[in-house]
């Protein structure tokens, strides 16, 4: 994203900076659900932190959409 910053405003940069980040963390819960022997407490836990990345995603792409519109 490097090559495009110059082209964006500071702003938009660094919230597509932080929705990359939030949207490997999500990738990061769903890939340890795929491990074997899970408890059903670290079951629960990992689908916690799913349920709360993919709201903070949902509110950020907003905000990422409502910048986006502004160009």
């Amino acid at each position: 994203m490097s090559i495009v910053n110059n082209k964006l405003s500071p702003t938009l940069t660094t919230l597509l900076s932080e929705l990359r980040d939030e949207c490997l963390s999500t990738i990061k819960l769903i890939h340890q659900l795929d491990i074997e022997h899970l408890t059903e407490e670290q079951i629960e836990d990992v689908l916690g932190d799913l349920t709360v990345s993919i709201t903070h995603l949902q509110t950020h792409s907003a905000i990422v959409k409502e910048e986006l519109y502004k160009l």
